[in-house]
Formats: C-alpha cells, structure tokens, sequence
C-alpha cells in the first residue's frame, strides 16, 4: 500500500535469529515477501536480526575476530531484495569498525531502491555491552518515508525517557523499537512512551523473545493495535493512519495541547498576583 497523506502501512516481523547470518537472511527476506504482498512500504525486524546478538557462541564469532563475509553477504542480499520489492527494511545487527575497534550495535535502514538511506547505533548500550561487546554510536537516526517520519531505538534505551522524547521533539510519528528482551516490562514501558509522547511505537522481538512479549504496534493512544502470536514466527501489519476515530485526540488534541503546555504561553497568561498564592505556608 503506497501511502496517502494521513496513511501507510508498515510491517513487523518476527523471525528467529540465530547463531547464523546465512539462516537469519533467508527468514528475513521470506519476511519480506510477505509483507509486501500484503501491500507494507516498510519491514521492521528486531535487534540482531541479521547478524545474530551477543552472546550465545556464533560459528563467525571468535573474540573479536569476527568473519564478516556472511553478515555483509546477507545484508547485500537483503538490499538487492528491498529494491526488488520496492520496500524500507530496517533490520538489526553488528556494523563492523575498523582497525580493530568493537563493533555497533545498530539497525540498518535500507530505502525501496537497496540503498542505505542511514543506520542507527545503539547510544546508550548495557553494561555488559559497554564492557565486552559493544562500540556506542552518537547520533539520532530519523527518517520519511510517504509524509511519515520514523525513528530509532533499540533494547534498553527503552528505559530513558530523554531518548524518547527526543523523538517527539524531531516530530517522529512512529519510533521503530528493536529488542532482544525477554524482559515483559519493556512493552509496557513503551507503550507509556506512545502515549507521553502521541506517536506510534513498533515493538519488534525475536521468535525466542515472543513468549514474555510478542512483537506489535502501539498507537498514538498507548493501546496495542495488532500484537504477533507468542509461540511463532510471524509478520503483523498495520496502518498508521492519522485519520483513525480513535486516534483523533491523541494526535489532533492532547499532542497539539501538550506541546503549548510545553512552550508555557498557556500558563503564563493566568497567573495572577495573590498574596495567598505566593505565601505557600499559608492556610
């Protein structure tokens, strides 16, 4: 579905990710062919999606002696179909550094021509990420596609508020969320980031994440619109369209409102001077 001003449709998949890129590349793009025959402009996929994460032992992973090939073949692959398709793909997975630095923890975007339109690294990565795994990125990642703006995020930068709202103040309408939790709590708070903030959130996990929170899209409102089944692999689509009954005040009130709260203009105009106003001791 090519979207119209007020609407596109996106999709969300749900994959196993595994030890190998060669297996995570061939789910992900089957992933894709479905969502485009089910008419998405853009496929989420989950942190790691296609190299695999850190942590269990991966057959291209030895310290940091990492063998590339098969991650960069993947993700060519996964470019060349995205063009053929004509849709975005925003998927996780290592982005190597050079001279001999760890690695970014990242979410590449590919645009409906194969091409890298961006790439979102991890900022604010975990302890043990920090430690043993991990190079932190330094920029914001947001992108359009068909009037709509999209933002990144990955795993526990769920936690900082100050990340999420620094998406609402770059106008983000949706902010793509990427984990490799099995850690319930994280929708939840997600789902108050949607509705703090007004926009759509996309939750995406992994198959083996699913059971303790499947992958699915929260509204402007804060309330789930689709949720993929806990015990499978899956691909749910959704249109996010301003337009919706139920999202009127979400998006066409309490969004507009709270950003007047914000600027203050509101509440400066009714202030008034009163003795029993400024005495805050008084009874």
């Amino acid at each position: 579905m090519v979207g119209t001003a007020g609407t596109i449709r996106i999709a969300v998949a749900q994959t196993e990710v595994t030890t190998d890129p060669g297996a995570n590349g061939t789910v992900i793009r089957a992933a894709m062919r479905e969502a485009a025959e089910r008419g998405a402009r853009l496929v989420h996929f989950s942190e790691g999606a296609l190299s695999g994460y850190v942590g269990p032992a991966k057959a291209y992973y030895t310290g940091w002696r990492i063998d590339w090939a098969p991650v960069a073949r993947e993700l060519r692959a996964t470019m060349a179909l995205a063009a053929q398709l004509g849709v975005w793909v925003v998927v996780g997975g290592n982005h190597r550094l050079s001279g001999g630095h760890r690695p970014h923890n990242s979410l590449w975007v590919i645009d409906d021509r194969g091409e890298p339109a961006d790439r979102y690294d991890k900022r604010w990565v975990s302890h043990t990420e920090i430690t043993g795994f991990y190079t932190p990125g330094d920029h914001v990642c947001t992108f359009e596609v068909d009037g709509f703006r999209f933002g990144c995020l990955l795993c526990i930068e769920v936690n900082f508020p100050e990340l999420w709202m620094e998406q609402r103040e770059l106008g983000v309408d949706c902010v793509l969320f990427s984990t490799y939790s099995e850690d319930p709590i994280f929708e939840v708070i997600a789902r108050g980031h949607a509705a703090a903030n007004n926009y759509w959130v996309s939750i995406a996990v992994p198959t083996s994440c699913a059971a303790a929170g499947a992958s699915a899209v929260v509204g402007p409102h804060g309330y789930v619109l689709e949720r993929a089944r806990p015990d499978a692999s899956a691909v749910i689509c959704v249109d996010l369209d301003r337009d919706a009954p139920a999202l009127d005040v979400a998006l066409n009130k309490a969004r507009p409102w709270r950003e007047a709260a914000r600027a203050g203009h509101i509440y400066a105009a009714h202030r008034v001077d009163d003795p029993r106003s400024t005495d805050r001791t008084s009874i």
